[in-house]
């Protein structure tokens, strides 16, 4: 079985690790994405399970698989309260 939740393998492919879900990340969080600087800034519209729905300003509205990319907030950071 395969848990995205948490950073161990996954029995189906032992050498690939899954990376844990931002749970602070919630609709109306001002967002960018950390390779694609010309996307520009991004609001969040959405995060069903792993997927991030993003409105970009530059790109439009992005699907984000963030098991695979680790958005970055803009201003306050609210893990860090």
């Amino acid at each position: 079985m395969c848990l995205w939740e948490t950073n161990t393998p996954c029995q189906e492919s032992p050498k690939e690790t899954v990376k844990v879900i931002d749970s602070f990340l919630e609709p109306g969080a001002l967002v960018r994405h950390p390779v694609h600087d010309d996307w520009g800034l991004g609001q969040v519209q959405s995060v069903v399970g792993a997927r991030i729905t993003v409105n970009f300003e530059d790109a439009g509205k992005k699907t984000i698989d963030a098991t695979h990319v680790a958005l970055v907030y803009v201003g306050p950071d609210p893990r860090e309260r």
